[in-house]
């Protein structure tokens, strides 16, 4: 992963912990929880829909997913 996406990454989950959220989660993934949750899902159509312009489609599950199973870990702590 390059320097630049590491970064925006960090910003997402600073941006994520300083509106309640869990300091190592993307806002991403929390939009997918909420929506799986019921909590509410204008989130997540705003993100996916922000993410396929670029290209990015099922940006919400997929950033989930990868928080789930730890992708965003250097690979000496997967």
């Amino acid at each position: 992963m390059g320097y630049g996406k590491t970064l925006l990454i960090a910003l997402d989950q600073l941006l994520n912990a300083l509106c309640g959220g869990w300091p190592d989660e993307t806002i991403s993934s929390r939009a997918w929880r909420w929506e799986l949750s019921g909590t509410r899902s204008w989130p997540r159509k705003l993100i996916d829909g922000l993410a396929l312009i670029l290209g990015d489609r099922d940006h919400c599950r997929e950033s989930f997913e990868s928080e789930r199973l730890g992708r965003q870990l250097p690979p000496e702590l997967r």
